[in-house]
């Protein structure tokens, strides 16, 4: 048992100071295909539960110790949030310096690509966040939502974020386009973080959230003071939201330049949203179904990014890539060393508006 813990080069006996002194993120170690990864938690009985990409897997103590540790097998080209679950309660793993939020951290196989832009997040820190913010209170959608605004670079072509909150408290994404901009790897833009209020309903392929963007939210955005190109828009959405922004791409083309989507829910339709499988429907859902009309994509740049680890997403995605590119757009496809992640998705975010905006 001892070398357990050496190989993955902890020093000492588990549990002592040295070993807790020498603890870190993860780490790895090859195993066949891929890897074995050592995740250490400290106190009581815990379990180690991962972003879509599998079941809490449970930590075994180190016998009679403060120990609890487990190896769990991970493919190639892995990058993953995690939390531990420990007394009903989620929290990041102390040892971690890379996080997501204060209850999340980001483990990475050693083969995952790197991801310049993204600075090593700890849970007790802090985001900075954009200056400018206004209320909407939207006619068409109903409620209240805060909406922030940043223009990285002195503003450009307006980047709608979906899921924004997402993108000011767990990922820093203001500072990630900010670092982007000043290497000279994206234009300059001018973000707008939009917070969803109730997903399933407005990221759905039906108009009201697009209308209201378009007739209340740009308006607020002019008003705002802000520099912004408010005849390019590209908007940017993951799972539900990837698919929001395609739909947008299709009735509203008048409105939407180009989009990118990270693992879009292409498998989405009216029926399958309350099945117990929604993957297992019509192949690319309701998108697909409009895509197969072949409307004018001739103006539309979408870059579509899906994890590679996805097996599932994977027939949806490909069918609505292929689809788009008949239609006429100008597509990128490419694949993140991921499952349905935002680890994974964050830097394909930044390059993918980059190309978008080529």
């Amino acid at each position: 048992m001892e070398n357990t813990f050496a190989r993955f080069g902890l020093p000492g006996e588990p549990g002592t100071d040295e070993f807790w002194a020498a603890a870190g993120a993860p780490a790895s170690v090859p195993a066949g295909d891929g890897w074995e990864t050592l995740f250490l938690w400290r106190g009581s009985p815990a379990s180690v539960g991962f972003e879509s990409w599998s079941e809490p897997v449970p930590l075994r103590r180190w016998s009679g110790t403060d120990c609890w540790y487990a190896e769990v097998a991970m493919p190639a080209r892995l990058r993953v949030t995690y939390q531990f679950l420990t007394d009903g309660a989620a929290c990041a793993d102390p040892f971690n310096p890379v996080g997501a939020g204060g209850e999340r951290s980001i483990a990475a196989t050693p083969d995952a690509p790197a991801q310049p832009h993204w600075p090593a997040v700890g849970a007790a820190d802090v985001l900075p966040l954009p200056r400018t913010r206004f209320r909407w209170t939207s006619e068409r959608l109903g409620g209240r939502r805060t909406v922030r605004v940043h223009p990285a670079g002195g503003g450009g072509p307006l980047v709608l974020l979906l899921d924004g909150d997402d993108w000011l408290y767990l990922h820093p994404a203001m500072t990630a386009f900010d670092s982007a901009v000043a290497c000279g790897e994206l234009p300059a833009v001018t973000l707008v973080f939009l917070p969803a209020r109730a997903r399933d309903a407005e990221f759905g392929c039906g108009p009201e959230l697009w209308e209201a963007v378009r007739d209340e939210l740009l308006p607020l955005v002019a008003e705002s003071g802000v520099p912004a190109d408010l005849d390019r828009l590209v908007v940017a959405g993951q799972s539900l939201g990837g698919l929001s922004a395609m739909y947008a791409a299709l009735e509203f083309p008048e409105l939407v330049s180009g989009v990118a989507c990270q693992s879009g829910s292409f498998w989405w339709t009216p029926e399958a949203a309350g099945l117990a499988d929604p993957m297992g429907g019509q192949l690319g859902g309701a998108i697909a179904e409009r895509l197969r009309r072949r409307p004018d994509l001739s103006g539309l740049r979408a870059a579509f990014d899906v994890g590679e680890h996805e097996t599932r997403m994977l027939p949806h995605c490909e069918l609505v890539e292929t689809l788009a590119e008949q239609a006429g757009a100008t597509v990128r496809v490419s694949r993140s060393a991921s499952g349905h992640d935002r680890a994974g998705w964050r830097h394909a975010l930044l390059r993918d508006v980059a190309w978008v905006l080529a």
